[in-house]
C-alpha cells in the first residue's frame, strides 16, 4: 500500500521509450504510456515475453535510460539521485562482475562503494556468502565461477546495502532448483520485513509463488494487471483436497456430483518436481556426499528454511551503518586534476621569476657588462694564438 504521505515505492506517469534510427526516426516503441503503481511492502512482478519492454522499464526507473516521454518516481524522488539510489538494490539480467576478484573481495568492493565501515562490511560479507551458499569458495576468483554461482554473488551484492527497494531482473536465471527455492524464500522474507521487491521473470511459476501483484506486458503495453488470486482464480471449477478415500466413498461422491449435473474426476495428487528434486538433494547432503558446487543447507521444513533466511537478514542489519571516516576529505577526479594544474602553473611561474630578475636586483657591474659590445673576432683570434703557443711548447 502507499505510505503515510500517500506515495508509492514506484510510480510511473505515461512512461514511454522509443528507440530511433540514425536519422532520428522512430523505429521501436519499447514502452508505451506505462502507468504503474508499486505499493510499499509488496512483491510486484513485471512479466512478459522477450522484447516486451520489461528490462527497459527497469533501466528507466534506475536512470540508466532517459525516457522519451513521461516520468518515473522511485521512493519519492528521481532514481538518478544518489540519496535515492543508495536505498536501491539492483540485480541486472547479466551479472557484470570483475573476474579477477574473489567472491569476498567483490562484496567488500561493493560495500566500500556504499560507504560501509570495515566492521559492518566484514559482517555483511560473511552473512551474504553464507546465505548464497558460497562460503566454502569465497576466495576463488569470480572468473572461475559457473553462471549460476556468479548469479548468486550478483544477488549478494544487491543486498550489501540493506536496500529499501530491491529490483531484480530475472533473479533465478542460471540457478539450480535449490538456489531458486532459496531466492524465493528470501524474497518472501524481505517482503515480510517491509521491503519492496520489483522483479522481472520468465519463470511464471516462480512469480506466481512469491508475487502479490503482477503486470503482464506485450509490445510495451500493459495487457493485464492485478493480484495473483484475482487473475488466476477459476470461478467455474471447485477443488477439494482431502486424505485418501476408499473406492466406496469416491463412488458415492461421484453419484452425488453427477446427479447435480457436474463433472467429476478423482486421482492422486502429484508432488511438484521442485520439491521432489530438493528432497533428493537433501538426502545427499545428509549422507555428506562431496560436491565442488555451491552448498545450500536444505535440511528442515519450509518454515525452518525461512527462519534460516531470517537469521541471515538479522545479521545483515544488526550493525549501524556508519560512513567511512578519513583524515582528509575525499578527493574527486576533478579536484585532483585541478590541483595538478595549479601545481604546474605554480612551477612555471616560479621558473620564470628565476630566469628574469628585476632590474633593481642587478648590480651596476652586470649592467655595464651587458651594455658593452662584444668583440667576437678578437676573442676568437686570442684563443687561436693561445692554442698555437701551447702546441709549440709541446713540439
Amino acid at each position: 500500500m502507499a505510505d503515510r504521505n500517500g506515495q508509492f515505492a514506484v510510480e510511473t506517469f505515461s512512461l514511454t521509450k522509443i528507440f530511433t534510427d540514425w536519422w532520428g526516426r522512430s523505429r521501436v516503441i519499447a514502452v508505451d504510456n506505462l502507468n504503474l503503481k508499486v505499493r510499499n511492502n509488496e512483491v510486484f512482478g513485471l512479466l512478459g515475453p522477450n522484447g516486451s519492454g520489461k528490462t527497459t522499464v527497469l533501466k528507466m526507473l534506475l536512470g540508466l535510460l532517459h525516457p522519451t516521454r513521461g516520468k518515473a518516481v522511485v521512493l519519492g524522488g528521481d532514481g538518478r539521485n544518489p540519496k535515492i539510489s543508495a536505498k536501491i538494490g539492483f540485480l541486472p539480467e547479466e551479472s557484470y562482475l570483475y573476474p579477477y576478484l574473489s567472491a569476498r573481495e567483490t562484496l567488500d568492493f561493493y560495500g566500500r562503494l556504499f560507504g560501509l565501515n570495515s566492521k559492518l562490511r566484514a559482517s555483511r560479507v560473511e552473512a551474504l556468502l553464507d546465505m548464497v551458499g558460497l562460503s566454502g569458495m569465497a576466495n576463488r576468483p569470480i572468473g572461475t565461477f559457473s553462471k549460476g554461482m556468479a548469479r548468486r554473488i550478483g544477488l549478494a551484492q544487491a543486498l550489501i546495502n540493506d536496500p529499501q527497494l530491491l529490483i531484480l531482473d530475472e533473479p533465478t536465471s542460471g540457478l539450480d532448483p535449490i538456489g531458486t527455492r532459496q531466492i524465493k524464500d528470501l524474497i518472501v522474507e524481505l517482503a515480510r520485513r517491509g521491503k519492496t521487491v520489483l522483479m522481472c521473470s520468465h519463470l511464471l511459476a516462480d512469480a506466481e509463488e512469491v508475487c502479490d501483484r503482477v503486470a503482464i506486458l506485450y509490445g510495451g503495453l500493459v495487457q493485464k494487471e492485478g493480484s495473483i488470486a484475482d487473475l488466476l482464480e477459476r470461478k467455474d471449477k471447485t477443488q477439494i483436497t482431502t486424505d485418501v478415500l476408499s473406492d466406496r466413498t469416491i463412488e458415492q461422491i461421484r453419484r452425488i456430483v453427477e446427479k447435480d449435473g457436474g463433472e467429476f474426476e478423482a486421482k492422486a495428487p502429484m508432488q511438484g518436481l521442485e520439491s521432489f528434486f530438493i528432497d533428493i538433494v537433501r538426502q545427499a547432503q545428509r549422507e555428506k556426499r562431496p560436491t565442488s558446487g555451491a552448498v545450500n543447507r536444505m535440511d528442515g521444513s519450509a518454515a525452518e528454511r525461512v527462519a534460516a533466511v531470517s537469521d541471515v537478514l538479522d545479521r545483515l542489519v544488526a550493525a549501524k551503518v556508519e560512513p567511512v571516516k578519513s583524515a582528509e576529505p575525499q578527493k574527486t577526479v576533478e579536484s585532483i586534476e585541478l590541483e595538478s594544474a595549479k601545481d604546474v602553473l605554480s612551477r612555471l611561474t616560479r621558473d620564470k621569476q628565476k630566469s628574469i630578475e628585476p632590474p633593481s636586483q642587478q648590480t651596476e657591474k652586470q649592467r655595464q657588462d651587458e651594455q658593452k659590445p662584444k668583440d667576437v673576432g678578437k676573442e676568437l683570434l686570442d684563443k687561436l694564438v693561445d692554442d698555437r703557443s701551447e702546441d709549440d711548447k709541446n713540439g
